[in-house]
């Protein structure tokens, strides 16, 4: 994701207290939006209208349907807001009154995708290069350079100027009323633009000695850092589709397949040997599965970290490929089909798993799919170590559309249709150590597009009478089918780890309250029957 700035200020003119100018900047989930409206002096209602305006179109683009592009959403917005303004104009007052101008920016990924109405402007600064974007709505004529010749709620039809460029690192774009530009020469503008938003009006203000001619406002928008998961898509590299033994791809020599699917192979440079994946074929068609892999590539560069492979992607590179660090060992699913995780084994991948889930919080990522096929049980100098070689489901925290995830160690809620957060991902560590400790999955093998129950799933003991008490009762709460008993963080799970002595008992919702407090039970029932005796024997010797 792009890291943006964004900053406004806006300054009514003369001793105005409050000017007809609106603008309204906001971070949508991953769309940064910016909207500035210059509401028209003469008309009755422009201050009405460029506030109206501009929240209007702030809160359609924020919940704007999932199927629309961005140059439907927005032209589609404004086409709304002005048949709506316009109509109340000739309602109320039978003539326009209810017009301003717009301009509105929204940057997804490194694409601006912008319009304007009116005379408000777009700027882009590039490299000290000052670039007028935006297409200015004002008569030609000589004497009436500032008579509008379209503007939101001047007529029944609306006259927009859409346009899409692609931003780089350091761009900075500008978004201001005539009330700036008019006072300011492009130079200036220029010059002041690095410095934000107010001090471009400020600026402005003190050239004409704080007397403003017009209401004066400014949006800045500070690329800071370009998006580098569009900078790797936008890559021309072609996706091999035949993939064979004995190739080669940029020195790196194929020597055997690591999965099925044949686009996961062990290779060879230099004497050394790596693991190198490439993008699915599907990708070359399907943008959505080339976007997927891409952030692959991304997590698995950025994720510098012991839990993970570390992984390159070669600067010159001519194939979608990474490549990843060998780890020499075996799966955690395959090493449980011969032998059982010891207890002392399975506390360290728990401790493991969740240490490795608070790591990806501070990116505010999550995995996704925590399963023993995608942990790697290895040995350094003696010692059990692991490693997850999976970054294809790594997420963003609370994602709801993800096919992250294998059923079978899926949370409840997740099938219906909850996003993915630290309870969830709870519930996948519980079940991989479930499977770890006792070889058997706590609900069974759940299939694709199954609704499955969750019933209590047997205490480990069952199966693994060395698992105890206290670890048993840990894994149980994670495996909760109610969210709200589970553990709710990582750091909860990894204390009581840490600190057995401190674990209570963790039974299931319909425990009979025998099986919860066997002694409290006899107590009370003891109690019952010596009242129960007493009360016999009084009525016999009466």
């Amino acid at each position: 994701m792009a890291k943006i700035s964004l900053s406004g200020f806006t300054l009514a003119k003369g001793k105005e207290l409050k000017g007809d100018d609106a603008f309204e900047i906001k971070k949508v989930e991953d769309i940064n939006v910016a909207i500035l409206c210059d509401g028209v002096g003469s008309a009755q209602e422009g201050q009405a209208a460029a506030r109206r305006v501009s929240h209007f179109l702030m809160t359609s683009l924020k919940n704007r349907p999932t199927t629309w592009d961005m140059q439907k959403s927005i032209t589609h917005f404004i086409e709304s807001i002005n048949n709506i303004l316009y109509q109340e104009s000739m309602q109320q007052y039978e003539r326009p009154e209810y017009v301003t101008t717009v301009a509105v920016a929204t940057i997804e990924g490194n694409k601006l995708y912008a319009a304007n109405v009116g005379d408000s402007r777009i700027y882009l600064l590039r490299d000290g290069l000052l670039t007028q974007l935006s297409h200015d709505h004002a008569s030609d004529e000589e004497g009436m350079e500032n008579v509008l010749t379209s503007a939101i709620g001047i007529a029944e039809g609306v006259d927009i100027y859409y346009f899409e460029n692609l931003l780089e690192q350091d761009d900075q774009i500008l978004l201001c009323s005539d009330g700036l530009y008019n006072v300011l020469s492009e130079a200036e503008i220029a010059k002041t633009i690095p410095l934000g938003a107010s001090a471009l009006v400020k600026k402005a203000s003190k050239l004409v000695e704080d007397n403003l001619p017009d209401d004066t406002t400014a949006v800045v928008i500070d690329i800071k850092e370009a998006d580098q998961v569009c900078v790797l898509k936008q890559a021309n590299l072609p996706i091999p589709q035949k993939i064979k033994k004995g190739q080669e791809y940029d020195g790196y020599k194929l020597l055997e397949p690591l999965v099925q699917n044949e686009r996961t192979w062990l290779c060879e440079q230099k004497g050394q040997k790596y693991v190198i994946k490439f993008a699915p074929i599907e990708a070359i068609d399907d943008e959505q599965m080339l976007d997927i892999f891409v952030k692959e590539v991304w997590n698995a560069k950025r994720l510098k970290a012991g839990f993970f492979p570390k992984s390159v992607i070669p600067k010159n590179r001519t194939s979608r490929y990474y490549i990843m660090q060998l780890i020499e060992g075996d799966e955690v699913k395959k090493y449980i089909q011969k032998r059982l995780l010891s207890i002392d084994e399975g506390v360290n991948l728990a401790l493991f798993l969740l240490h490795m889930n608070q790591f990806l919080l501070k990116f505010d990522l999550v995995h996704g799919d925590i399963k023993p096929e995608n942990v790697i049980r290895a040995q350094r100098r003696g010692k059990t170590y692991y490693k997850m070689v999976d970054f294809g489901s790594i997420v963003e925290l609370f994602s709801i559309n993800s096919r992250a995830g294998t059923p079978s160690y899926l949370a409840p809620e997740r099938f219906r249709g909850a996003s993915i957060d630290e309870k969830t991902e709870i519930f996948s560590i519980g079940a991989t150590l479930y499977e770890s400790l006792t070889g058997k999955l706590p609900y069974g093998e759940i299939e694709p597009f199954q609704t499955p129950t969750f019933k209590a799933p047997k205490k480990l003991t069952h199966y693994n009478p060395k698992v105890p008490l206290w670890l048993e009762n840990i894994i149980l709460k994670a495996l909760s089918p109610d969210e709200n008993r589970r553990y709710q963080n990582y750091s909860e799970m990894i204390y009581e780890l840490e600190n057995p002595e401190k674990v209570k008992a963790f039974y299931a919702k319909d425990t009979p309250i025998l099986e919860r407090n066997p002694v409290m039970t006899c107590r009370v029932g003891f109690i019952m029957m010596l009242v129960v005796n007493a009360i016999l024997f009084f009525m016999v010797i009466a």
